[in-house]
C-alpha cells in the first residue's frame, strides 16, 4: 500500500512538472477567433496565429520549432537588434516551416540546416542583394520548388 501512494505522489510530481515546462515555452490564448500562441524572449516577441478551428498543439510545435530554428542560426544571441541583423535568415526559417499555411517541417535542426544551406547557395545574403538581384533569386527557387 506504501508503494503504491509513493508511485501515485511521483506521477503528480511528474505531471505537474511537465505543466511547468510548457507554460514555460509558450503562451496560448484566443483573440479575436484566432488562435493565438506567443513567446517572449527578452525584447523580442513571437507570435503564431491561426484559425480557431487548428490544432493548438501543432501551432506550439511550430512557434517552438521556429524560435527553436532562430536560436540555432543566431547562436542563441535571440534579441531584436540580432534579428533585425539577420532577418534575411528568419525569413527563410520562416519559408521553410510553413507554405501557403501548411507546415512543412518543424524540427529546429532541420530548418537549421536548410537555412544555412540556402545561405551557402546564395550569393550573399539577401539584404546584400540589389532588388533585381532578389527578384531573380526568388524566381530561381519558386522554378526549383514547382519541378521538385
Amino acid at each position: 500500500m506504501l508503494e503504491l501512494k509513493f508511485t501515485c505522489q511521483c506521477l503528480c510530481a511528474r505531471i505537474s512538472d511537465l505543466c511547468i515546462i510548457l507554460s514555460m515555452k509558450a503562451e496560448i490564448t484566443l483573440f479575436d477567433g484566432n488562435i493565438v500562441v506567443y513567446k517572449f524572449v527578452q525584447d523580442l516577441h513571437i507570435f503564431v496565429t491561426a484559425g480557431d478551428d487548428e490544432n493548438e498543439l501543432i501551432i506550439t510545435t511550430v512557434l517552438l520549432g521556429f524560435f527553436d530554428a532562430v536560436g540555432l542560426l543566431l547562436r542563441n544571441e535571440v534579441d531584436k537588434r540580432t534579428a533585425l541583423e539577420n532577418l534575411d535568415l528568419i525569413f527563410l526559417c520562416l519559408d521553410e516551416i510553413v507554405d501557403g499555411g501548411m507546415v512543412l517541417e518543424t524540427d529546429a535542426s532541420v530548418i537549421a540546416g536548410k537555412v544555412a544551406t540556402r545561405g551557402l547557395e546564395g550569393a550573399g545574403s539577401l539584404s546584400e542583394q540589389t532588388i533585381s538581384q532578389a527578384l531573380a533569386t526568388a524566381r530561381e527557387h519558386l522554378a526549383r520548388s514547382l519541378l521538385n
